[in-house]
């Protein structure tokens, strides 16, 4: 492949993955499999490998996660948090082996499954509970301590003696199997949505926000997070363990009342792991939570060290990952369902059946050339895979078993939503999408319930259900939205009443009941009885709806979403790439959104964070009518589009002590939150900026910075501590020169 080649498809793997990444650590949503995001991951890897030159210091293969929500307060490690390279094959396993080898001449495995739920990390400080974060990006994550204290297996005070003064647990958590198709039952039979695998379920219950919840919804995500369960599997944060191995680790962590797994075991050779992996991959379901591979673990802490690590990745451990299974059912048809992006997406129709340990009905086909190519037809008994573990797939025919009945899928020429022609969007495009993006049910179905989700104007109330009721009520009603512009302008009698026929969450199809009649829900009113004491809007003692509490609720959050940051609307207007940090860089860089409609292109481009794609993105939208009409409709109804906190900065001056300075901020700084200390730089006159490079004016290094520090130091760029900071933004670079 020739450099420009390269480099394109880099760049297309790059916002590939971090899209895949951010729909899932911000939104809970599953885009891709992860055998599909392995491959992207991996392809990635070995393009940068080749082409070195082309490789970015903030490329996706060089962090984990996908950064922090602004749910939660930002809690920094006292030690990186790691993800793991993946290995697929019992010779990639020797091969992993070999490689490790030559440290030292004999090593000892241990080895543990690998279970599929939100990491964690537990800081306990002389044996108390004081913090419990997510993984976030690794050196930053999420303060879920409220949560966790609620889960039983996490004890608020190690049991023994000897503690360290600081120490961090990691661990998995995760619902067993059992409660979780429980769970999913009930929110199923509530008309709720479901949650798509356990992994998905541990992470929303664990960031779930308790305020602003009704009693009833904080009783329900209460018991949530008390049916969770955690098995810890290292440390961080304690510089002199007294223990050699990672075996007698779990042996301590255990007295100390810590739940570690009960599958652990140690091996002196390679023949011991291929056989370990090989056994627990027969009685894989049989554990009580589900899981998606080995962990494999060098042993000897020594021979840990002296490994090390890479920017994302231990080298003295690795994950084996299991083959997807497969099973054979019939596929009974292919419909097609439209998404928010107006994508029209083929799904399979099938027999039930059980995979992986759950039971399948559905299978995404992706696109009608997807369908081409695997060849299959309607009525046709297929081969099928949960890639991962999580996402059925339909991998081809078993053309052996045809019988002259079956017929070939036609991708429709029309949205089956809407009526409008099917399209590519762009010359090249192998997807079919719906045109009709102002209109289209579908299409504004997905935007207003993007707008109620936790990246945007998180309004608990404004979910799956609220908004396919609200634009796509029974066909005897009139939708009381058609679009976003309306939606902070409803009232109570927009809302009331309002009945809906729900839709399969996979493909999009209306849910009947057994007996083949359309079920339909009133998610915004209830019938009181007749025999009703109490006076209900005047009308005591007669068969009367009236509103629920849902949509007084409902209401209420919209008008207090009025106020939220600037950043959140900018994310709510489903501007095409534009995400929480765009949004944040863009709000705290302009103040407004009519600032941002006044920049150019390139001036929007300039922006640390947003870049030429998305700037040319935000133009675009921006010059859609019916897209003023939102920003009007909104502004109209109360939304202001203003940061009331902003001030112009002051590198616009050119008068600031840091004008001109590119400040890249890392570690802990005393005072400072990361966006603050980035909004103090910015004040100062200067402009903060992610990664470090040649042309990065200074470093501000506080304690835990890393590789940042490292990689200054090796390029020459000059180093201040966090002592520092407050100096450097009040004198600018004299603190460097030392006058």
């Amino acid at each position: 492949m020739e450099q420009e080649a390269a480099k394109a498809r880099i760049s297309e793997l790059t916002e590939q993955v971090l899209a895949l990444r951010e729909a899932y650590y911000a939104r809970d949503e599953l885009l891709a499999d992860d055998a599909e995001y392995d491959a992207l991951v991996a392809e990635l890897e070995s393009l940068e490998s080749q082409f070195p030159a082309l490789a970015k210091d903030d490329s996706p293969t060089r962090f984990v996660g996908a950064g922090t929500s602004t749910l939660f307060d930002p809690v920094r490690h006292a030690e990186r948090m790691y993800s793991l390279d993946n290995v697929f094959s019992h010779d990639e396993m020797r091969q992993w082996v070999d490689r490790v080898r030559p440290v030292a001449s004999s090593m000892r495995f241990l080895c543990e499954p690998k279970i599929d739920g939100l990491a964690i990390n537990l800081r306990y400080q002389s044996g108390r509970l004081v913090s419990a974060a997510t993984r976030g990006d690794g050196i930053t994550g999420e303060d879920v301590t409220e949560n966790i204290q609620h889960l039983g297996a996490i004890p608020a005070e190690l049991s023994g003696s000897g503690h360290p003064d600081v120490v961090e647990i990691r661990g998995e958590v995760f619902f067993p199997i059992e409660v979780f198709h429980e769970m999913n039952n009930s929110l199923a039979e509530a008309g709720e949505k479901v949650f798509a695998n356990p992994r998905n379920a541990a992470s929303g219950t664990v960031r779930l926000k308790m305020e602003g919840r009704s009693e009833a919804k904080q009783q329900s995500a209460l018991r949530r997070m008390r049916a969770l369960n955690v098995v810890v599997h290292g440390i961080g944060a304690w510089p002199a363990p007294s223990v050699d191995t990672q075996s007698e680790m779990y042996e301590l962590l255990r007295s100390w009342g810590l739940p570690v797994s009960e599958y652990a075991e140690v091996f002196d050779d390679i023949d011991g792991v291929i056989g370990y992996i090989s056994g627990l991959g027969e009685r894989r379901h049989d554990l009580d939570y589900e899981i998606d591979g080995v962990v494999i673990k060098v042993d000897s802490w020594a021979t840990q060290r002296e490994l090390g690590a890479t920017s994302r990745a231990p080298r003295w451990a690795v994950a084996y990952k299991y083959p997807p299974e497969q099973v054979t059912t019939v596929l009974r048809d292919i419909v097609v369902s439209v998404g928010r992006t107006g994508r029209a997406t083929p799904y399979a129709v099938l027999d039930p059946v059980t995979v992986a340990g759950s039971e399948v009905e559905r299978a995404t086909l992706h696109n009608q050339d997807v369908v081409k190519a695997k060849g299959v037809l309607i009525g046709d008994h297929v081969v099928i895979r949960k890639a991962g573990d999580v996402i059925p797939e339909v991998l081809g025919p078993v053309v052996e078993k045809r019988t002259g009945t079956e017929r070939e899928f036609e991708m429709p020429r029309t949205c089956p939503e809407c009526g409008a022609s099917l399209a590519p969007q762009k010359e090249g495009d192998i997807d079919l999408r719906c045109p009709n993006q102002k209109s289209c049910p579908a299409q504004v179905r997905g935007r207003i319930e993007h707008i109620g989700s936790r990246g945007a104007l998180d309004i608990e109330g404004l979910g799956e259900v609220s908004a396919l009721a609200l634009t796509q009520p029974i066909e005897s009603q009139t939708p009381t939205l058609t679009g976003e512009a309306g939606l902070f302008g409803l009232t109570l009698a927009d809302l009331f009443p309002v009945a809906y026929q729900p839709r399969d969450p996979d493909t999009g199809e209306l849910r009947v009941s057994d007996e083949g009649e359309p079920i339909v829900l009133t998610p915004f009113k209830r019938r009181r009885a007749k025999d009703d004491p109490e006076s209900v809007l005047g009308f005591a003692g007669t068969d009367t709806e009236v509103p629920s509490k849902a949509a007084l609720e409902l209401l209420e959050q919209l008008e207090a979403a009025k106020q939220k940051p600037l950043w959140r609307f900018l994310v709510s207007l489903n501007i095409r790439h534009v995400g929480p940090v765009a949004a944040r860089a863009l709000a705290s860089h302009f103040g407004s959104l009519e600032g941002i409609q006044q920049a150019t292109v390139e001036q929007l481009a300039e922006i640390d964070g947003v870049g030429p794609t998305i700037a040319q993105s935000i133009s675009e939208w921006l010059a859609v009518d019916w897209h003023q009409e939102i920003i009007t409709s909104w502004r109209d109804s109360g939304v202001s589009f203003v940061d009331p906190e902003w001030s112009p900065r002051t590198a616009d001056a050119d008068s600031g002590p840091l004008s001109g300075a590119k400040v890249v901020v890392t570690g802990t700084i005393d005072g400072f939150s990361r966006d603050e200390a980035e909004e103090a730089v910015r004040r100062a006159g200067g402009q903060p900026v992610s990664s470090v490079s040649k042309n990065t004016t200074v470093v501000v290094a506080g304690p835990g910075a890393g590789s940042k520090q490292a990689k200054a130091e090796s390029l020459g760029v000059p180093v201040l501590d966090q002592a520092q900071f407050g100096e450097l933004l009040s004198r600018g670079m004299a603190v460097v020169e030392g006058s």
